[in-house]
């Protein structure tokens, strides 16, 4: 009786053991004609054991490249297809770099970020410049005053724009809206949102 623990490690595990043990018998055939003839039955046996295969372009070329795989490149058959490279097989997936640009204050969001380096960007005597930073300063108040409902200064709020602009944007004299009157506009969004109403369940008679 065979154990795990006595077992070789299974190359594709989506194929099974007795997958991998026939592959083994075919590399130990001596005639190559032999050989490709069992090997093409061995496709056609993986084919039915994964017939999600089917879905992907060329499945029956990724069958016979999973069928050199299972033999660690060892089977000499006549394949319908060029063997793949085992190089290029085993190659590791290049680790994806993270981007550099991160939200510093997450509860703005990206959109914020996206207006002040807009505004950044545009001249400071643009006719539009003060109204915009104006604007910005707002949805950050209530965006701060949404997720923390305590009363924040708007010295902070600037401040802070100041800071996600990298000193590029000169919040003096701008003047943001009172607290209570974004509170008031956040509690009507809040009212417009959908309900999700409950689920027409049938009251249990009790007896």
């Amino acid at each position: 009786m065979e154990y795990n623990t006595t077992r070789g490690p299974l190359k594709m595990a989506e194929y099974g053991r007795n997958i991998q043990k026939m592959v083994e018998y075919i590399i130990q055939i001596p005639d190559r004609e032999e050989r490709t003839r069992a090997a093409q039955a061995l496709v056609k046996c993986m084919e039915q054991i994964t017939p999600e295969q089917k879905d992907y372009t060329d499945y029956k070329r990724k069958l016979w490249d999973h069928l050199h795989i299972i033999s660690d490149f060892r089977l000499d058959v006549d394949a319908p297809y060029p063997l793949p490279s085992k190089e290029q097989v085993e190659l590791k997936p290049q680790p994806i770099p993270y981007s550099d640009n991160k939200i510093k204050y997450r509860h703005y969001g990206r959109n914020v970020q996206k207006m002040i380096d807009y505004v950044s960007t545009l001249d400071t005597d643009h006719p539009d410049r003060k109204a915009m930073i104006r604007v910005i300063g707002n949805s950050m108040k209530m965006a701060y005053l949404t997720w923390n409902r305590d009363n924040v200064a708007d010295d902070v709020i600037l401040e802070q724009m100041k800071e996600l602009s990298d000193g590029k944007i000169d919040t003096e004299g701008i003047k943001l809206a009172p607290t209570n009157e974004l509170l008031q506009i956040i509690r009507q969004q809040q009212k417009l949102q959908p309900v999700a109403k409950p689920g027409n369940k049938k009251k249990r008679k009790h007896k």
